[in-house]
């Protein structure tokens, strides 16, 4: 029978998941295939029963149900645990369990961009992509949070981080990773931010930000969200599978 798995979010037409994941699929003879799938709260729940009783092989879960798809969860991987978000499904036993593979697209993503492996980092923003790239990165940087809204900063995943710095004031030399939307539809982040900046980390994956694009006419070095992405989708392909995928044909599916 053929293997399911889905990528579920809303919106989700836009994903890149499919051609990644269905092209390293077909390079190792996997009898599976890959879509997207648009998916409500009730269809978030449908899916995780098809995921227990195995009409679904597997699950990616991108925005906005990541904190949905770790509820409806029978057990939380470590992972998952520590960023507090789910983004893949995994079944084990007529059971569903949710990990994270977001803290491991940013080390992925990190490493081929060439980012410092030590100093300040500035992670921007407060949500689940905030909290990936905390547990990424506490272990080796010195992590601060900013945030527009600082209370948010006070949930679970964000105990690694060394302080706050007050949304917009800059620091110098540090590394800025946006874990915000800014910038998917064309805003800049403020300008104060990126003089001070000795690089930069674009967790979105849309064709070069604004931020991203000044980043580069810098010549400062650009942790890019396509390549996060690629870390994450490996990450996932090798939970659901128990093989590696190769980097190179999925890189190269990204590529029409």
């Amino acid at each position: 029978m053929i293997k399911r798995l889905v990528v579920l979010g809303d919106p989700v037409s836009h994903s890149l998941s499919p051609a990644i994941h269905n092209a390293a699929i077909a390079e190792l003879g996997i009898d599976a295939v890959y879509s997207s799938q648009h998916a409500d709260r009730d269809q978030m729940a449908v899916a995780a029963a098809e995921m227990r009783s195995g009409e679904l092989y597997g699950a990616n879960i991108t925005m906005p149900h990541k904190a949905l798809a770790r509820d409806l969860c029978d057990e939380l991987d470590d992972s998952a645990r520590v960023v507090n978000a789910v983004n893949t499904w995994v079944a084990r036993g007529g059971e569903l369990v949710g990990h994270s593979t977001d803290s491991r697209g940013v080390l992925y993503a990190w490493q081929q961009a060439g980012l410092p492996n030590s100093g300040p980092v500035v992670v921007l923003g407060a949500g689940g992509a905030a909290r990936a790239a905390v547990a990424a990165l506490s272990g080796t940087h010195e992590v601060w949070l900013s945030a527009r809204r600082p209370d948010a900063l006070d949930g679970p995943g964000f105990s690694g981080a060394t302080g706050q710095v007050p949304w917009g004031l800059p620091m110098m030399g540090a590394v800025y990773v946006n874990a915000t939307p800014v910038g998917m539809a064309g805003e800049s982040l403020p300008e104060s931010l990126l003089d001070t900046a000795v690089g930069y980390f674009e967790m979105i994956y849309a064709k070069d930000t604004p931020a991203e694009s000044a980043m580069f006419d810098r010549g400062l070095p650009v942790g890019r969200g396509i390549d996060m992405l690629l870390g994450q989708a490996m990450a996932s392909f090798q939970l659901w599978f128990g093989v590696s995928p190769k980097e190179s044909v999925m890189r190269a599916a990204l590529t029409p």
